[in-house]
């Protein structure tokens, strides 16, 4: 019974954070779609703006007849945005004439993911670990220099750091390529064309990672700072066990519940980028894409990077509080 009572209440924990993560991501829904139709200026006029002869205000009307603007803003334009949404439709870009918004957005998320993806499971891996052994060994030399490393990687602007590297391995070394994701006229051989691709990754994937890596060093240590302080850890101690049973047993699994939270939630901006420094070395990723929208004011273009921003984070957030569960018994 008391087995089944568990099972029970772990199953409405999850059933409530889903629904949870639903109703916000159909609030960040309604709020991307007000947000970007109270924005001054009228987007027919601007999409026809490009247009090689006069545009009479017949045909401006017109247009938005096609596009649904005449119709009320709710719940009419409401109701088929969210509708268009749901199967994927988000509409067509102003800047790239012709083009679906989905279609562009999947152009330019791979480059993303490759860039921001790679970066983050470097600094996962090197970040936390470090992180860990600082705050298990706080005090000693590893844990000085890592903490002021740290610290200053945490505080340097990214587009700062990223034109540091370039000036260092690229202009000054000659090392890496610092600008785009390929060489113009390289080859097509897939075996040369992937290893041209990661050397121009190498740049701006070290640039994110080590960012990131000052967070993770940070957080870890301080939440192993303080798992080491706790009364459990004395008693084990107590009870003969050697530092490396302690460190696996209890200090890591417990230290690693806000490092959980921090690194979701950095993976919930995986599909947005890194705008600074995708923009530093021209990387044709969301990021860039989402300033290229901004200087072309392409209205539906940024509607679709910041609902597919927000739809991350939200799942991001669902993932976090799912694996609480499975690292603190007292969360389930």
């Amino acid at each position: 019974m008391a087995s089944n009572g568990k099972g029970s209440g772990t199953s409405q924990r999850i059933g409530q954070n889903i629904i949870r993560a639903v109703v916000t991501l159909l609030m960040v829904a309604v709020l991307n779609f007000t947000l970007f139709r109270i924005l001054p200026g009228d987007p027919t006029a601007l999409l026809l703006a490009g247009a090689r002869t006069a545009v009479s205000n017949e045909q401006i009307e017109a247009q938005r007849r096609d596009w649904g603007l005449d119709q009320p803003l709710f719940p009419d334009q409401l109701l088929h945005y969210m509708e268009s949404t749901l199967r994927g439709d988000f509409g067509f870009s102003f800047k790239y004439r012709g083009q679906r918004v989905g279609d562009i957005l999947l152009e330019r998320l791979p480059s993303t993911i490759a860039l921001v993806g790679v970066a983050q499971i470097i600094a996962i891996l090197c970040g936390v670990m470090l992180g860990i052994y600082a705050g298990w060994r706080r005090g000693g030399a590893v844990d000085n220099v890592a903490t002021g490393v740290s610290l200053a990687l945490y505080s340097t602007p990214s587009f700062w750091l990223g034109m540091l590297l370039v000036v260092i391995f690229s202009t000054g070394l000659g090392w890496f390529p610092a600008y785009g994701a390929y060489s113009p006229g390289g080859s097509t051989e897939f075996l040369n064309w992937f290893a041209d691709y990661l050397r121009h990754l190498i740049l701006p994937a070290s640039t994110v990672a080590l960012g990131l890596m000052g967070q993770y060093v940070l957080v870890a240590r301080a939440a192993m700072s303080e798992v080491v302080a706790e009364d459990y850890m004395v008693t084990a101690r107590a009870k003969g066990l050697t530092s490396r049973q302690m460190l696996m047993r209890h200090g890591f699994r417990n230290a690693m519940l806000p490092v959980v939270t921090l690194v979701t939630l950095n993976l919930g901006y995986v599909v947005a980028g890194a705008i600074t420094v995708e923009s530093v070395f021209a990387w044709p990723g969301i990021g860039g894409l989402t300033v290229e929208a901004l200087n072309a004011r392409d209205y539906p273009v940024l509607q679709g990077i910041f609902l597919l921003l927000g739809a991350s984070i939200v799942l991001a957030n669902l993932v976090a509080d799912l694996a609480y569960g499975i690292l603190d018994p007292r969360v389930r």
